[in-house]
């Protein structure tokens, strides 16, 4: 199992809203090679850590690729760049996120990129929820815990919606 997580917060002059942009992410992956097998619902949450940003727009695929996870993070940020993501500063508003945040069994920690599974992917629940949808049988490969448990532990501080 291989999981994408998918974000926007700002429009794109192309695919519209940060929904539409969300969709359009889903077919710039496949285009690239990568068969696309499951995609969440949509869900709606304010800006993580606390901003006067626009609220997010976030998904989730499950996809099959031959490329390994570093080949595929770089396609991912190609797949961003096309998309006109601007790096200003961490956790500033964009117009596409793509995160890897499975990649089988594969754990990787420490300095070689890609971390996996993603460090921060079990204290979101605009990721756990989209993970829900389409893997809701993952627990963390390194602790045992099932996503409902990470879930529990969030509750609804997070105020994340389902849109679609």
């Amino acid at each position: 199992m291989i999981l994408i997580g998918i974000g926007s917060n700002l429009g794109h002059p192309a695919h519209g809203s940060p929904s539409n942009t969300c969709k359009a992410a889903v077919s710039a992956i496949q285009n690239t090679g990568c068969r696309v097998l499951s995609v969440s619902n949509l869900y709606r949450s304010a800006p993580i850590p606390a901003s006067n940003q626009p609220d997010y727009v976030n998904g989730a695929v499950s996809l099959e690729t031959e490329l390994d996870p570093t080949e595929l993070m770089a396609t991912l940020h190609d797949i961003e760049n096309e998309f006109d993501r601007v790096r200003l500063a961490q956790n500033s508003a964009r117009t596409l996120d793509l995160d890897l945040l499975i990649y089988e069994d594969i754990i990787r920690e420490g300095p070689e990129s890609p971390i996996l599974p993603h460090p921060r992917m079990t204290g979101r629940a605009f990721v756990l929820l989209p993970v829900r949808d389409i893997a809701s049988d993952w627990t963390h490969p390194i602790s045992g815990v099932s996503l409902d448990t990470f879930l529990r532990q969030i509750g609804d501080t997070q105020h994340c919606v389902p849109i679609n």
